[in-house]
């Protein structure tokens, strides 16, 4: 699901050709995403994550997925991709956006290991009552 967020946004909201991502980082978000669904009523199955990408300071909101759409969501993950800001890829960008043509030369966004994942609740608990809807 992460994978065809970002394939889908490279030409649209990134204009990029291309979006490389690190080794692992895809396994890391979806474990700990898993993670904190584990005390939802409905789990993994209740929610809805909002993808971000921070580039220069600026978070670009690029989709929402929802993993269930049969079921009423329980919580919200919002995920905030960073850009990798370390080496000559991005000192080359920088130089590049101040060309006359920055669009016609960011062709590549490097995505850092490091990632933000938050959830917020949408539901208020009630001791004693469960959720059959799940």
């Amino acid at each position: 699901m992460l994978e065809n967020c970002l394939y889908r946004a490279k030409s649209t909201r990134l204009q990029c050709s291309k979006v490389l991502v690190p080794r692992e980082l895809t396994t890391r978000v979806a474990q700990e995403a898993l993670q904190l669904s584990l005390n939802e009523p409905c789990g993994l199955r209740g929610c809805i994550i909002y993808v971000n990408v921070e580039c220069n300071n600026k978070q670009v909101a690029l989709d929402t997925i929802v993993y269930d759409c049969t079921v009423d969501p329980t919580f919200e993950l919002k995920l905030v991709l960073k850009q990798d800001t370390q080496g000559w890829d991005y000192v080359r960008d920088l130089l590049i956006n101040r060309t006359c043509f920055p669009s016609l030369f960011r062709s590549i966004l490097k995505l850092s290991p490091k990632f933000q994942l938050t959830k917020r609740r949408l539901y208020f608990s009630v001791i004693g009552a469960g959720n059959e809807d799940c």
